[in-house]
């Protein structure tokens, strides 16, 4: 679910409102499908992906809209273009649509407090619908690592999950930070289903996928079923495995949805073009939060916003157990790319996504070169990261690729989750697989943020043969919640 939001800069809505009304001409030449399908077929192979789903559109046309590698590794069998995969966070654009239909329907207002419809939940009295929507509530998100915890292995109803985590006190003051929160979307899926007294499922598909024909796209279907793809797995550079989803009620309006690119295609080019919701209501859901200080935060309801090369465009990424999917639209070009995997490997998705976004956005300005006497530093750190105990992140990265290619784990700096996750049996073949790097020559952190509480860093680890990432989720008292090592 989204767990890896794209953390993009800021711009100003009135830009998109602008180039949708002149209609700025596309930047990106015409686009050749079959070089696009060579391209991704090749990156599939080249990094072990297990299957992709893929569509490009340009100028308000689909140009592709197709399948690669294998649904599940256990049938071999294809993926076709309608083969559905879970898409995550992007579920959330349709929850935020949704609360804004009904608003435009005089049924509730983006202004009402969480204590009109969840009054036990904290300071529900002074959270709006709006700061759910924008990720500002301080309400405690329930999903932020990228494995599925023992709790959220069992099926559990969604008021009771909101009740567990919206009842504790807030990660911080409403309004004063971003921080992104699966719980406030769990808590507007709620708020839809009791304002318009039907199933959030059901009401989807009444008001959004039915007249919109997106006839691919389903709230929690059958997980084993023969239309979905099945979710991989791969580990400390093991091989894909398939893992299960989560617990009926933990995703729910947060991230239960299924589709495929060409649906999602079409939702992009809707939603842009004024048919899904009236302009005012497009205006606040593409609009950033501003912040109890003046900041903004790059996020408006469901949707992350940004520019390249003076180009705005509007996206949002997800992830459940086993599925990560990426989603961009360029408003002015009606472009979009959308992609699938049905493989947990971000970077590896992430490569072969930002290879396709370069054929709708101009290319990304170069960053200048470093003086020779300096030295590379460290990004600084996002607002609301807590301070660690222990060291660096890059150094703790670093030690523990070390120890573990030498076969140790010191289950001490582990948290009790990732303690338990962490099954002896994979040390042994990691390790083999890490010492073929050698020691690690550097180590560099690409990004640090926040994420529930969380410090949230990626670390380059460079090696005589290559490099590898690191991605590490540390909580203050210096434990390690999650660890991942992929192919950089």
């Amino acid at each position: 679910m989204n767990k890896r939001i794209l953390h993009l800069r800021t711009f100003a809505v009135a830009l998109i409102l602008a180039l949708l009304a002149v209609g700025a001409a596309s930047s990106a030449p015409d686009i050749d499908p079959a070089a696009v399908r060579g391209r991704v077929a090749e990156m599939l192979k080249a990094r072990g992906l297990v299957g992709l789903s893929v569509a490009v559109v340009e100028n308000g046309t689909t140009v592709l809209a197709e399948g690669f590698g294998t649904r599940s590794i256990a049938t071999g069998e294809p993926v076709a273009a309608d083969t559905m995969f879970a898409i995550g966070s992007i579920t959330k654009q349709f929850t935020a649509a949704c609360i804004l239909l009904l608003a435009e329907d005089g049924k509730l207002s983006v202004t009402d407090k969480v204590s009109k419809y969840f009054p036990g939940l904290t300071r529900a009295s002074e959270i709006t619908l709006l700061d759910l929507m924008n990720h500002v509530s301080g309400y405690s998100d329930y999903y932020p690592l990228d494995f599925v915890e023992r709790p959220m292995a069992q099926a559990t109803p969604s008021d009771e999950v909101i009740r567990r985590f919206g009842t504790r006190p807030l990660d911080f003051e409403p309004g004063s930070r971003y921080s992104y929160s699966n719980t406030g979307y769990l808590i507007l899926g709620r708020v839809v289903e009791k304002v318009s007294g039907r199933p959030f499922g059901e009401f989807l598909s009444r008001r959004v996928l039915e007249p919109l024909g997106l006839v691919h796209t389903a709230y929690e279907p059958d997980p084993q079923g023969p239309a979905v793809a099945r979710g991989h797995m791969s580990f400390w550079l093991g091989a894909p495995e398939i893992v299960p989803l989560e617990g009926k009620g933990w995703v729910a309006a947060a991230g239960a949805l299924f589709s495929t690119p060409a649906d999602l295609a079409s939702w992009d080019l809707a939603l842009v073009g004024g048919k899904v919701l009236k302009p005012e209501s497009f205006k606040l859901m593409t609009t950033p939060r501003r912040l109890n200080d003046g900041a903004l935060s790059n996020y408006g309801c469901g949707l992350a916003m940004g520019e390249r090369g003076g180009v705005a465009f509007l996206s949002h990424s997800g992830a459940v157990n086993g599925f990560h999917a990426l989603n961009i639209v360029v408003p002015s070009t009606r472009s979009a790319v959308i992609l699938f995997s049905n493989l947990s490997s971000y970077s590896d998705t992430n490569a072969v996504y930002n290879a396709l976004t370069a054929l709708i956005l101009p290319p990304a300005k170069p960053a200048p070169a470093p003086a020779a006497q300096d030295k590379p530093k460290p990004p600084a750190p996002k607002t609301g990261v807590p301070a660690i105990a222990g060291p660096t992140a890059a150094d703790q990265a670093r030690a523990f690729v070390i120890a573990l290619q030498a076969g140790r784990v010191d289950r001490s700096t582990l948290g009790e989750e990732f303690n338990f996750f962490l099954k002896e049996s994979v040390n042994a073949p990691a390790a083999a697989r890490l010492k073929a790097y050698g020691e690690p020559t550097g180590a560099v952190v690409e990004s640090i943020g926040e994420r529930g509480g969380m410090e949230v860093s990626t670390t380059r680890l460079e090696f005589k043969t290559g490099h590898l990432k690191v991605l590490m989720y540390r909580t203050p008292d210096g434990k390690i919640q999650q660890i991942f090592i992929q192919k950089g």
